[in-house]
């Protein structure tokens, strides 16, 4: 893991610097949307095939991945994924997306956070929960939502390492807890 994160890093920062404040989002979409097609096992296989070449896996790549507004990579993500497939750091791109996307909170000042839910959340309902997570962690926040109906009940935020846990399971485990010990 720490040999992937390393790798990864120059990758990160060098896409940092050569993004602007004005197509950072963008370009932050074009690299998750290859970073998830890198993580399929299949494609890691073809791309790690020492006969395919790394103009075939280029375009094989690119041609699948689409960003969430149905957009094909533009060229500073196809750059990306040239220089990478060509140093042979395939492997790396999904952690290349997630320290991308850590530099870009870090410079616009927010913080991604996971917000896992027994059952969906209404607009209303995620903006009183996100200003109420903005005050208890002290940072701006983009959250996501995840459905996890063994939670039973209320939510379980995490920011980071963070964990913020007020399900009904986490409140029954504490009982639990109290009436063995």
């Amino acid at each position: 893991m720490a040999e992937i994160a390393t790798i990864a890093r120059p990758y990160a920062e060098a896409l940092i610097k050569a993004s602007t404040e004005g197509d950072a989002a963008a370009l932050a979409a074009e690299v998750h949307a290859i970073a998830q097609v890198a993580a399929d096992p299949q494609m890691r296989q073809f791309a790690d095939d020492p006969k395919a070449q790394s103009e075939q896996v280029l375009d094989v790549l690119t041609s699948i991945a689409r960003t969430p507004a149905g957009a094909s990579p533009g060229t500073a993500a196809r750059n990306l994924l040239r220089t990478v497939i060509e140093n042979g750091r395939f492997a790396a791109l999904p952690e290349i997306a997630r320290q991308f996307q850590a530099l870009l909170d870090a410079r616009s000042g927010t913080s991604q956070a996971i917000v896992e839910s027994a059952f969906p959340i209404e607009a209303s309902q995620l903006a009183e929960v996100k200003a109420a997570m903005e005050r208890r962690f002290l940072r701006n926040l983009e959250l996501n939502v995840v459905v996890k109906p063994e939670l039973i009940g209320g939510v379980r935020v995490i920011v980071g390492d963070e964990v913020l846990d007020t399900s009904i399971r986490a409140r029954l485990a504490q009982m639990k807890a109290a009436l063995v010990a």
